[in-house]
C-alpha cells in the first residue's frame, strides 16, 4: 500500500526500488543519499584515556575520540594510551596527577633556562661595504644557530623576530622558551670591516660569534 501511495504500481516487475520519486530519484537513491548524510553518525571514533602528553591531541587523563587505527596501530601498542573501559576510566585521577607534575617540572625547567638565556650577550657578524651598508640580513634561523652554538636548543619558531635584523647594533631577541615562559637576551650585530662599538667589544672577545649572511648563521 505505501509503495503505491509513494511511487504508484510497479509495473512488469519493476522493484520498489527502482521506481522514480515524483523529485526524479528513485529509491535506491535516496537511500544512498541518506546514508552519506548520517554516516557520521553510524561511525563512531574509538574512546580512549591518553596516558601521555600527545601533541595536538591532549594530555594524561584526556578522553579523546581517535580513529580505530591510530588507536590500534600507534597509542595502544606504544602505552600511550587506555581504551576508555569502565576499569581505565578510574584510572583518570591518578593519571591527572601525574600530568600536573610533569606541567611543574616542564615549567621549572623553562624558567631556569629562561634565567640562563637572559644572560646571555652573544655577537653576529653582518658584512658591510665600504659606505657602510650592510650586506644580507639576521634572521631567527641565524639566531638559533647563535643559540645553538651556546648549548640552547631551539626551534626558529620559537625566536619572535618580527622581522630580519638589516642593520648593525645590540637588540633585545624575545624567544619563547614554554607556552606560559618567554625570555629575552642581547644580541650584538657587528660587522668585521668596522670598529667594534664600545661596550660590545668586551662581550664580542668573549662569546663566540656568528656570522650571517642572508638566512645562514655559521657556528663559531
Amino acid at each position: 500500500m505505501w509503495s503505491m501511495c509513494c511511487f504508484g504500481p510497479a509495473s512488469d516487475g519493476q522493484e520498489i526500488k527502482d521506481s522514480p520519486l515524483p523529485c526524479g530519484f528513485s529509491f535506491d537513491k535516496l537511500t544512498r543519499l541518506f546514508i552519506g548524510l548520517f554516516d557520521p553518525f553510524f561511525t563512531m571514533a574509538t574512546q580512549v584515556i591518553l596516558t601521555a602528553n600527545i601533541a595536538g591531541l591532549g594530555s594524561e587523563g584526556d578522553q579523546v575520540g581517535v580513529s580505530d587505527g591510530y588507536a590500534r596501530n600507534f597509542l595502544l601498542p606504544q602505552n600511550k594510551a587506555l581504551i576508555a573501559t569502565p576499569t581505565a576510566l578510574r584510572r583518570i585521577e591518578s593519571l591527572k596527577l601525574l600530568r600536573a607534575e610533569r606541567e611543574r617540572k616542564d615549567l621549572e625547567e623553562a624558567q631556569e633556562i629562561a634565567t640562563k638565556i637572559s644572560k646571555l650577550n652573544s655577537t653576529v657578524e653582518l658584512q658591510t661595504g665600504e659606505n657602510g651598508k650592510v650586506f644580507g640580513s639576521v634572521t631567527n634561523t641565524d639566531i638559533a644557530a647563535a643559540l645553538a652554538s651556546r648549548g640552547f636548543e631551539f626551534d626558529r619558531k620559537a625566536i619572535l623576530l618580527d622581522e630580519p635584523i638589516k642593520k648593525l647594533g645590540t637588540f633585545e631577541i624575545p624567544i619563547r622558551v614554554h607556552s606560559q615562559v618567554n625570555a629575552t637576551f642581547k644580541l650584538n650585530v657587528v660587522s668585521p670591516n668596522l670598529p667594534t662599538p664600545t661596550g660590545v667589544e668586551a662581550a664580542a672577545d668573549a662569546k663566540p660569534k656568528a656570522k650571517a649572511k642572508t638566512s645562514k648563521a655559521k657556528k663559531a
